[in-house]
């Protein structure tokens, strides 16, 4: 349905028709007031961006509202903006365009520029209710920190970094502080990553048309919202990630395979406790757990133990020695895995953990598939990764991790510990029952 909006004289309607995931993009803009918006190309985000100028400054009560929408140069800004702003704003009452300044005028007062970065000296001295910087991996730091962010104070304005992954630059670093202060400060900050193989904007036939002709790197940082695309450190890249959340096998492909629980429960507060079950190639949707204590956890344990019957259970012993003993109570066997012991390929991996997740990526590699889990995506590409003066290959910590980019890989880790050793399946599944694993 078309947008109607409340301007300070009359209701007036624009002429515009969100498709998803514009409708998503829209409710998260309008309720914070820092927001980094990561896209594939065709998403439709500029079209998101002007209709929310428009509607922002339509309900603007304030005199004499600004607002700017600004790329990385004043051409780019006219020939992918002006011919929007134009199309869906003509047909509201009273307003005026100027082709020269490339400004719309509304009937409440308030304005709306399109202005390059290639000149940010014309933004100095001004204030700002809204601003939208596109491309931001194309514009320089200093344009926001010099001159945007002071436009915002006396108005108390808001701000939407948006634009498509070009490499780890600033607007990498700004996404990765985005998002720790999403979890800090989620009434104020947003982040949101919006890849093509989740949108459904591009058909699946085109899209992997796309993948077929274009270089890997590309499509990943294009497409994927990859912001790791050429990095040479990553260890597990967001193509190999993405084709394996599009593979599915029925229960009767794996009913040969063993049942495998992997558990990390939380460390802190933020950090989140996950139960990972994986039969053979299929991983299953995860249950995530925040704020929760040993003892419940124990009990959610329990429970997935007596759903799925597996045939081994392995649960991180840095965080889970409670979890631990108290399944042991209950009659259950399960596993501790301590990721800083001795790896059983001791030459080739430093510890255990990086032997699990080493295992975790040849898994993937072999069709392994995983639900389509965004924040499953985020964990198992963001982990980077070196060898040590021995050669054997290395993971970055998860402090390290958490550090960098504000999120700990607790989903991935818990999917991670279904691989902490090799398992066969049993003849007969226990109900309830202490019994030794057939761990091969």
């Amino acid at each position: 349905m078309p947008r109607t909006q409340k301007s300070a004289s009359a209701a007036v309607t624009i002429p515009y028709k969100p498709r998803p995931p514009q409708p998503l993009i829209h409710e998260a803009l309008e309720s914070h007031r820092f927001c980094v918006l990561v896209t594939h190309r065709q998403m439709g985000k500029t079209v998101c961006a002007v209709n929310h100028l428009l509607k922002s400054a339509l309900q603007n009560t304030r005199p004499a509202g600004r607002y700017f929408y600004i790329a990385p140069f004043l051409k780019q800004a006219k020939l992918i903006a002006w011919d929007y702003v134009k199309r869906f704003a003509a047909p509201l009452p009273g307003i005026k365009l100027s082709e020269a300044e490339l400004c719309v005028s509304l009937p409440t007062g308030a304005k709306i520029w399109l202005l390059g970065a290639d000149n940010p000296d014309a933004l100095r001295g001004t204030y700002a209710d809204g601003v939208i910087l596109d491309e931001y991996a194309q514009i320089k730091k200093d344009v926001y920190d010099e001159i945007v962010r002071p436009m915002l104070l006396s108005r108390g304005g808001w701000v939407v970094f948006m634009g498509t992954p070009k490499g780890q630059n600033q607007f990498y670093e700004l996404y990765n502080e985005a998002c720790k202060a999403a979890q800090t400060d989620p009434a104020h900050w947003w982040c949101g990553v919006f890849p093509a193989d989740e949108t459904g904007v591009i058909a699946a036939q085109e899209l992997e048309e796309i993948r077929r002709r274009t270089p890997e790197h590309l499509f990943r940082q294009e497409y994927l919202c990859d912001f790791t695309a050429d990095a040479e450190d990553v260890f597990i890249p967001m193509s190999l990630v993405s084709e394996a959340c599009g593979r599915a096998y029925a229960s009767a492909e794996v009913a040969h395979a063993p049942k495998i629980i992997g558990v990390d429960p939380a460390r802190f507060g933020a950090d989140r406790s996950v139960i990972f079950k994986r039969r053979g190639l299929q991983a299953y949707a995860p249950e995530v757990f925040q704020k929760i204590d040993h003892m419940t956890l124990a009990a959610r344990v329990a429970a997935a133990i007596e759903e799925f019957r597996p045939d081994a259970v392995f649960i991180d012993a840095g965080c889970g020695g409670g979890v631990i003993d108290r399944l042991h109570q209950l009659g259950f066997e399960v596993t501790e895995i301590n990721f800083g012991a001795s790896p059983l390929k001791a030459g080739q991996y430093a510890n255990k953990r990086a032997e699990m997740w080493g295992n975790l990526k040849e898994w993937l590699q072999a069709g392994g598939a995983l639900p389509a889990l965004p924040e499953l995506k985020a964990d198992l590409c963001g982990l980077r990764y070196d060898f040590d003066p021995a050669g054997r290959l290395r993971l970055e910590s998860k402090d390290a991790l958490k550090a960098r980019s504000g999120r700990s890989p607790d989903l991935a880790d818990a999917l991670a510990l279904t691989f902490a050793l090799p398992v066969q399946r049993r003849a007969v599944q226990p109900h309830f029952a202490r019994t030794e694993y057939d761990v091969i």
